[in-house]
């Protein structure tokens, strides 16, 4: 995507500030029609988290929308993945999320999918912004104004589609599940989906109020559900994010199970063995170990699901995934999904009557640490490539018996990331607090 607008997933902020303002958001939406229209579509798609903000930035992209003359299909709170899968659906011609995904409620975001229900490549994503920013706003003559009306079943349809994609004659029958919704857009739909197909289904995080969005819960903080695990007795636990295109697992013991750990079971439960899987530069090294002696490769992209699912398409290959949860499955869907992701692992461990530790026993991460230093994009650049930083950089990596140490600009967040990997858990802490306090000292 464009540096100057989109980011790794979409454009994404503070409400109130940069794009995210109701008149920006507006101008977008006449932006979007505008590209639209000159290629002959007409129909939109939107649907949204449950962070507060949704309501106006729905109306105001719906308001540019229709104002360019574009039909508008509303889906209300839905998980991201269901609306690239409704947009195909439904025939649209493009997919609107607003949502800010796994970022608290302060923040929003928009991305777009296209007909297929993949997300919008860099050429199309240059066309929208070069119209936001040159304008001007013309709405067309009133009687070419778009319509809008409001799609009552959406919920119902993915919750279906959901279930379709679950493939194994034992269902979930006998599992005492506990999911963690993260008060956002799958609390409506999973627990549905997994009661239908069997399970007994705990539930938490699922009564969002607007402003409790990934707060102390969900996929980036499992801290409730793993205690949840322990004290129902549970057989496993599934948390999502805001948006719902993540998903992070727990056994039974308690102990979470990342996206690497999700992709080493769809890897080596599946037959016959995949030839590769796809991770990122996150991914953990211990999975290329593991996975080396099956004769599975596994070849990384810069961070982004979108990079997953071009090298999954170049290879023909079909699983994918990053570390935070973000699981491909492409034998089911052609974007990330948590819900479908947690289902095709699920039945895999059905099909083969295996507990989620069980299955995981041969696999062992290198450890590592992450750590981030909070600090504005404009200010990030000007860090890191500064020579003082990058002769600190070697400086630490020499201290590395073995391991690696990436630090990168986070793509959803005013944040510098530092990931440090080792066999050393010691040693590599130490080698992550030095990196962490050289940028702070220097901000």
């Amino acid at each position: 995507m464009t540096e100057t607008m989109f980011g790794t997933d979409g454009i994404r902020g503070r409400v109130g500030e940069g794009l995210i303002r109701p008149d920006k958001v507006l101008q977008l939406g006449w932006a979007v029609g505008q590209v639209m229209r000159q290629h002959g579509q007409k129909t939109a798609i939107i649907g949204k988290d449950t962070r507060i903000s949704g309501y106006l930035f729905e109306s105001a992209m719906e308001s540019g929308l229709i104002a360019s003359g574009v039909d508008v299909l509303l889906l209300g709170p839905m998980p991201t993945p269901a609306i690239s899968y409704l947009t195909r659906t439904f025939s649209a011609d493009i997919g609107v999320v607003i949502s800010a995904s796994h970022n608290p409620h302060y923040d929003n975001g928009i991305k777009f999918f296209n007909a297929q229900g993949s997300k919008i490549n860099d050429v199309l994503a240059r066309k929208i912004e070069t119209t936001f920013q040159n304008g001007p706003f013309e709405m067309v003559p009133s009687q070419d104004l778009g319509k809008a009306r409001r799609i009552a079943d959406a919920p119902g349809r993915y919750i279906e589609f959901c279930k379709s994609t679950y493939r194994c004659e034992r269902g979930l029958s006998g599992l005492k599940i506990v999911l963690d919704c993260a008060h956002g857009a799958t609390y409506h739909i999973a627990p549905s989906v997994f009661r239908e197909l069997g399970a007994e289904v705990v539930t938490l995080g699922a009564a969002p109020d607007g402003l409790n969005i990934n707060q102390g819960c969900g996929a980036t903080d499992t801290r409730a559900l793993r205690a949840k695990v322990l004290e129902a007795e549970a057989d496993l636990g599934i948390a999502f994010d805001g948006d719902g295109d993540r998903v992070i697992f727990v056994d039974r013991h308690g102990v979470e199970r990342d996206g690497d750990d999700l992709l080493y079971l769809l890897a080596t439960l599946t037959s016959p063995l995949p030839p590769g899987v796809v991770g990122t530069v996150m991914t953990n090294a211990g999975l290329e170990a593991a996975l080396a002696p099956l004769g599975i490769k596994v070849e990384r992209t810069p961070v982004g699901d979108r990079h997953i699912m071009q090298r999954l398409q170049e290879k023909q290959w079909c699983f994918g995934a990053e570390p935070s949860g973000h699981v491909i499955c492409m034998n089911r869907l052609n974007t990330g999904d948590g819900i479908v992701s947690a289902l095709q692992v699920l039945a895999l461990l059905q099909c083969q009557q295996v507990s989620l530790d069980e299955a995981l026993q041969g696999f062992r991460k290198f450890p590592s640490v992450l750590e981030g230093v909070r600090l504005k994009k404009a200010e990030q650049k000007k860090i890191l490539e500064q020579s003082a930083w990058q002769a600190f950089l070697r400086e630490m990596e020499a201290q590395l018996n073995t391991g690696r140490i990436l630090v990168r600009p986070s793509g959803t967040e005013p944040l510098i990331r530092i990931l440090v990997e080792g066999e050393d858990l010691a040693q590599i802490k130490r080698v992550a607090k030095q990196l962490q306090i050289w940028i702070e000292d220097r901000i």
